[in-house]
């Protein structure tokens, strides 16, 4: 008697993370043949050669001899202060170390922070694009991800008018990405404090992901969202893995500012879950206070000359040379979202079969615009980790390919 198959939870139905999804295992099969593959798919700055502070690694030896033991569940106190005084000197007064919550990535927290939030059929307003693993989230736990458009003509900034209209009564959260991931946009003070109107009238937790908070480029400036939200429960996640480029040590946080009494059972039970998983990554947590306490070495790599900045300019100019390629110049964070004018082709343009085609063709891999939950087939990603000669060799084999479609 055959064996019956063994199917996955149904929970995962409606779950993707393309990012890491078959383009990726495809180009570790390239990669096993004997293939170079630029590996533009995931904000991963260490397999581009950047490193860390060394301060911070300096810290997490001198305090190995501490890390044997689990830490309490909500991480260790000097990390969660260090968290603190961040949120203090932009502002925030209201956070103690008792808000705060370390955890194993901002990815972690995310996940608790849903599962803590949802009953079946709950709303949460997620951006489109968004950063795919907020949507996974809400629907791994029974919500339903409402898409709020943030449109490439405006820049990639939401109207709040639009997210205020997908407001029912059965919407608990709204989910907002500053510098965003993955258009790079940064949205300016009159659009947050919108938005925040919006979640106080309602009473909504907002979620303010901050994960890229001081990669900014240009004149663009980032606006703390707990700053602006003083009249509804405020969550701002942030972490280790971009601006401090240690996304090996999996430390992450988030704090709870603005109103809080009406929301204590919900914190509650994200301690639980904390609880559950009795502690996050110890010896990672003993960086946190050096690296936010520390010199601030991101802005040498956003300003003029800085390797982001360049490989940015790269992207903007390679952009501009092409006949088929355009792109809102990013902002802030890691990423640029380009769009290709597919009326150029006899076929249109879809960007799967572009990333599958720029991979097999060139060796290059990038994300598909679609991973990121938008309903248009005309954009995709790419990270801004490779230095600038890369980068320009990168859109040179990306108009190779575009090139033969229009020539087909």
């Amino acid at each position: 008697m055959p064996i019956p198959a063994l199917c996955a939870s149904e929970h995962l139905k409606d779950v993707k993370y393309e990012i890491r999804g078959a383009l990726a295992r495809r180009a570790e099969e390239l990669e096993r043949d004997g293939y170079d593959v630029i590996k533009l798919n995931i904000g991963n700055p260490g397999a581009f050669g950047f490193r860390m502070p060394e301060t911070m690694r300096v810290a997490m030896v001198q305090n190995l001899h501490q890390a044997d033991p689990y830490s309490h569940q909500k991480g260790i106190f000097p990390a969660r202060e260090a968290v603190v005084m961040q949120q203090q000197d932009r502002g925030v007064m209201d956070v103690s170390a008792e808000d705060v919550f370390i955890g194993n990535g901002v990815s972690e927290l995310i996940m608790m922070a849903m599962r803590a939030l949802l009953n079946p059929g709950d709303e949460v307003l997620v951006p489109s694009p968004d950063y795919p693993l907020w949507t996974a989230s809400v629907v791994i736990h029974g919500g339903k991800a409402v898409h709020y458009p943030c449109r490439p003509e405006n820049g990639f900034v939401p109207d709040p008018a639009e997210i205020a209209a997908l407001v029912t009564e059965r919407t608990r959260a709204i989910v907002v990405i500053n510098p965003n991931n993955p258009t790079g946009a940064v949205y300016d003070r009159s659009v947050l404090e919108q938005i925040a109107a919006i979640a106080e009238a309602k009473h909504l937790v907002l979620f303010a992901d901050e994960i890229y908070d001081e990669m900014l480029y240009d004149d663009a400036s980032y606006v703390p969202m707990a700053t602006i939200a003083r009249n509804c429960l405020c969550a701002t996640m942030s972490g280790l893995s971009k601006v401090y480029r240690a996304c090996g040590l999996r430390v992450g946080w988030v704090s709870f500012s603005g109103k809080k009494a009406h929301a204590q059972a919900y914190i509650d039970a994200i301690e639980l879950l904390a609880s559950l998983r009795l502690c996050s990554n110890v010896p990672g947590q003993h960086a946190v206070q050096t690296a936010l306490g520390g010199h601030q070495s991101i802005f040498e790599l956003t300003g003029p000359g800085g390797r982001l900045f360049e490989t940015r300019q790269a992207i903007i100019d390679g952009v501009a040379a092409s006949p088929y390629m355009s792109v809102v110049a990013p902002r802030g964070a890691m990423y640029a979202f380009i769009r290709v004018d597919g009326s150029q082709f006899a076929g249109g343009f879809n960007d799967q079969r572009f990333a599958l085609d720029l991979l097999e063709d060139e060796h290059v891999l990038v994300a598909p615009g679609t991973s990121f939950n938008v309903p248009y087939h005309d954009h995709f990603r790419v990270t801004l980790l490779p230095d600038a000669k890369q980068m320009r060799e990168v859109m040179a084999r990306m108009d190779r390919v575009l090139k033969t479609y229009a020539e087909a």
